[in-house]
């Protein structure tokens, strides 16, 4: 069998080469062409008709996001993107997973460790050219928001959410409540929370919901935080989380919940299930999404941007409330936890499971003691098996509703087809009916 043809696109001719010899050091690949700029990688598409491209986010006279969506628009093929980690390129590698890029990676560096990148990105590819046809129906089935909205997120909807502030009126748009000025709220144990210095640096409450003024790193202000609000102690659990604040004690009570995981392709799965959900869902949605830290907190802010719910990325400790989406960070597990005021979010930094973390089979199984939900399990789109035995376990433990996308769907049809083979997924379902089900569940007597 011929080698497939790869093109590769950056615009320095350092990381042209070095990405070149790793693709190369494969026999079933071979580089047929670099480019250096947006504009050449889309005559380079076109003239050599690669089965695979990867291209850098940042280059001159038209950048990787324009690239992409020119090559989307003419002839559909796996694109690998490949990203720094700034707020800029987060933001914007995200919004080219919705618009058709099949996968990213980190940008090399001299300080990384090549064989390991070089690994990474071979295993990238060939899932990638040997899916080439699924990914090709599954970006012709699905949905992406309007091409003219990829920097700032224009589609939310002009009402605002449960406890919002009022763009440029400083108010609740549903109570004329004003927050405490410090806005913060308290985390449980120390020792449960990873990533702290890097968790640090994230906005507190009262900057997300704009008190002292709107945050300028969200493409759009979010409006999904709780108020600052006092803390309760739960000397039974021996954890310290925030009380609810009285506007939000409707949405804290609920009888439903939906956990959702997915990998590769999860981005357009997510926007297409999320934001075909009402604003007043009468559940918390939880999601792990495989993805390294500060690209889990773009993908959160840009789902945000276009649903009529809450889309967060969860913290440790944060209570939930019905009609809100809670991102697992990357680098962390995220589970469902339960004390005497309700339940909360759980973050740990405990081993990898199935590779990942956060793992679909740890938020599963975390919801194996609350029978008391109405629990919702779904498996979409990703390489793998991850979410498949957690699923099993929880449907084993009682009544559970568990969904699996259908492979005609999905751009990667491994997490799914483990949940339908193994006998856990009850319900296989296309992409574009997924949320109507999700509806009829949480709304059905």
């Amino acid at each position: 069998m011929s080698p497939y043809r790869i093109v590769v696109v950056d615009d320095s001719p350092f990381m042209r080469k070095i990405i070149s010899d790793l693709i190369n050091a494969d026999p079933d690949f071979t580089v047929v062409a670099t480019a250096a700029t947006g504009t050449e990688a889309v005559l380079a598409a076109a003239e050599w008709k690669p089965d695979a491209i990867t291209m850098d986010l940042e280059m001159p006279e038209m950048n990787g996001l324009e690239a992409l969506q020119k090559i989307m628009d003419s002839s559909p093929l796996p694109v690998i993107m490949f990203s720094g980690i700034s707020e800029d390129n987060t933001r914007q590698t995200i919004a080219a997973l919705q618009f058709g890029a099949f996968d990213f990676m980190r940008k090399p560096s001299v300080s990384m460790d090549m064989l390991q990148i070089g690994c990474q990105l071979l295993e990238k590819l060939k899932i990638a050219v040997q899916t080439r046809k699924r990914f090709s129906l599954a970006l012709k089935t699905g949905s992406a928001p309007p091409a003219n909205n990829i920097e700032h997120g224009e589609g939310k909807t002009a009402r605002s959410k449960p406890g919002s502030l009022d763009s440029g009126s400083g108010k609740s748009a549903n109570k004329p409540q004003e927050l405490p000025r410090s806005g913060k709220r308290e985390s449980g144990p120390p020792e449960q929370i990873p990533d702290v210095n890097e968790r640090s640096s994230r906005p507190s409450s009262a900057n997300r919901m704009g008190v002292e003024g709107r945050t300028e790193q969200a493409p759009n202000t979010s409006h999904c935080s709780n108020p600052g609000v006092p803390e309760h102690a739960d000397v039974k659990a021996g954890i310290s989380v925030p009380g609810p604040a009285k506007f939000e004690v409707q949405r804290q009570t609920f009888q439903h919940l939906i956990a959702i995981g997915t990998s590769t392709g999860g981005p357009r799965a997510l926007h297409n299930v999320i934001t075909a959900l009402p604003e007043d869902l009468p559940a918390p949605v939880l999601v792990v999404q495989h993805m390294p830290p500060r690209f889990t907190r773009s993908l959160a802010q840009r789902l945000d941007s276009f649903s009529k719910l809450c889309v967060t990325e969860a913290e440790h400790g944060e209570r939930l409330a019905a009609g809100t989406v809670y991102i697992a960070p990357g680098g962390s597990h995220l589970k469902l936890g339960r004390d005497s005021l309700g339940y909360y979010i759980s973050l740990t930094n405990e081993d990898a499971v199935c590779g990942h973390r956060p793992s679909v089979d740890v938020l599963f199984r975390s919801l194996i003691p609350h029978p008391e939900l109405q629990r919702i399990a779904v498996i979409m789109t990703g390489m793998g098996s991850d979410g498949a035995q957690g699923m099993k376990e929880l449907a084993a433990s009682g009544p559970a509703v568990t969904i699996a996308e259908a492979e005609e769907t999905c751009i990667v049809y491994g997490m799914p087809r483990c949940a339908v083979e193994n006998g856990s997924a009850k319900a296989v379902l296309p992409l574009h009916r997924i949320a109507e089900r999700l509806i009829n569940e949480v709304t059905k007597p």
